[in-house]
């Protein structure tokens, strides 16, 4: 079942990250990861509505409930095992690299912070478009522009002052955006008249499969972004895992029990249901003081998905420093918070940059390169698993490899699907971004040749290549 394995290759990527994580600072426990791992995915029940309009009350509870099994799961699964097994900053960059060498893990860096961080640029425009519904001013104009400029600035200088604090603040907010729905959900359920999850979805409306399953995939993926932040949390080969099996429950609780009473609640056309539309029921379940508390947990819970997700691209930037695949310099930490100061600078000016445009294709594109980046990742762990098997896993998926190969074939099937229904300006853009990032692999191999700036240790170093794998990444030829 594979070669020999060389002990010093396995151990490089935990050696190197706890060599460079400080020792002084307050590590992540149970608690705020799993609320961090719940704002990495969710956020709430916000942003589940367009499933009802796409295709009826009945086929989005049962998407809701049957989705998380085919993908949630395995990517949850997955990211238990191998974050348990290669327990350093950078997550799914360091598995990459591990199994088929330092070209993937960089493409695969570059597919999932692009996509990170343009995620991470609608939440401060979110946010706006809230205020804006009190505030009319900041509608557009300068007033805008500086509102999502401040508050992104204002955001991101949180994530500065500490994982731990972040970690917590995501404990408050999602305590305080939740609460209402819990509300919500109780007032509707004596309201509830079970004909209206079939009837409402049975009235000539054409299905839109494509916002169906975006949607679903939309809020239920990310469960591997955490993975960059192994190198800061506390146990992690005992913490991750009970972390990741509470959160996948406690995201789709949080998705089902408000989408259950509300479509069985309220009467109203299968249209309707857009962004926003949980807001309108509880006007209509409870009156307009439920709708504001609702509004007002929609720019908390965005607060929440900033700070999260923010935490992710910067600490695999620190990562990806840790294992050389980007210069040390990028490994930098604050002096007074031990943040990663200049992951955090990078990943804020990019994401002000993409929050004045006009991103809905270059959302599209980020999924497409996410859907990239997960392949990638399905490939890795099945890669690690036959060539390594005997290497130390604290969690350890149940399965046999046949078994596993089948578990990620399904999700891999649904990857493909959203990748085949993308426009032609989505393969243009992610082309364009993909060819970018080939490009600034070579640019870094340059920069080591010439020796214009210091790396740490090589992530080839003790690399181990095989027939396959020098077929995968033939590509880095250009040495």
């Amino acid at each position: 079942m594979g070669e020999k394995e060389n002990p010093s290759a396995e151990s490089a990527p935990t050696t190197t990250a706890t060599a460079i994580t400080p020792k002084n600072v307050k590590k992540l426990t149970l608690i705020p990861l799993i609320f961090l791992i719940y704002f990495e995915v969710a956020g709430g029940p916000y942003g589940e509505e367009p499933a009802v309009q796409a295709a009826g009350p009945l086929l989005a509870l049962l998407g809701f409930l049957v989705f998380p099994f085919i993908w949630s799961v395995p990517e949850a699964l997955i990211t238990a095992e191998l974050t348990t097994a290669y327990p350093g900053n950078g997550g799914f960059v360091l598995w990459a690299s591990r199994a088929f060498g330092p070209f993937w893990g960089s493409l695969m860096g570059t597919w999932k912070f692009l996509s990170g961080v343009i995620n991470i640029a609608a939440f401060p425009v979110l946010c706006i478009d809230y205020v804006q519904k009190i505030f009319p001013v900041f509608h557009s104009g300068w007033a805008r522009h500086v509102a999502v400029l401040s508050s992104t600035l204002t955001l991101s200088f949180l994530n500065y002052t500490g994982l731990t604090i972040v970690g917590y603040v995501a404990v408050l907010l999602a305590v305080i955006s939740l609460t209402p729905f819990i509300v919500m959900s109780l007032i509707a359920i004596p309201k509830i008249k079970p004909h209206r999850w079939i009837s409402l979805g049975q009235k000539g409306v054409k299905k839109d499969w494509n916002l169906f399953f975006n949607t679903l995939f939309w809020n239920l993926n990310f469960w591997d972004n955490v993975s960059t932040l192994a190198g800061e949390v506390d146990e992690p080969q005992k913490t991750f895992p009970l972390a990741l099996f509470v959160a996948v429950i406690f995201t789709c609780v949080s998705y089902l029990i408000p989408l259950f009473a509300v479509t069985g609640a309220v009467l109203v056309d299968q249209t309707q249901w857009e962004n926003g539309f949980h807001a309108q029921a509880a006007e209509i379940i409870a009156g307009k003081w439920l709708k504001i508390w609702i509004d007002f947990g929609a720019v908390l819970s965005a607060i929440g998905l900033f700070e999260a997700q923010l935490s992710s691209s910067a600490y695999q930037i620190l990562g990806m420093a840790e294992i050389g695949i980007l210069p040390k310099l990028f490994g930098v930490r604050s002096k007074w918070f031990h943040t990663p100061w200049l992951g955090i600078l990078v990943s804020t000016i990019i994401t002000i940059g993409v929050s004045y445009m006009d991103f809905t294709d270059i959302i599209s594109s980020a999924n497409f390169l996410y859907s990239l980046g997960m392949l990638l990742e399905f490939a890795s762990f099945l890669w690690l698993r036959w060539k390594s098997p005997s290497i130390k896993r604290p969690y350890r998926v149940p399965l046999k490899l046949p078994l596993l190969v089948v578990m990620c074939l399904v999700p891999s099937g649904f990857l493909v699907l959203i990748m085949v229904i993308a426009t032609k300006t989505v393969y243009l853009v992610s082309g364009v971004m993909s060819v970018a990032g080939i490009g600034f692999f070579l640019f870094i191999k340059l920069c080591k040749r010439k020796k214009w700036v210091g790396f740490e240790q090589e992530e080839d170093d003790g690399f181990e290549r095989d027939n396959v794998s020098s077929l995968c990444i033939s590509v880095v030829v250009l040495d």
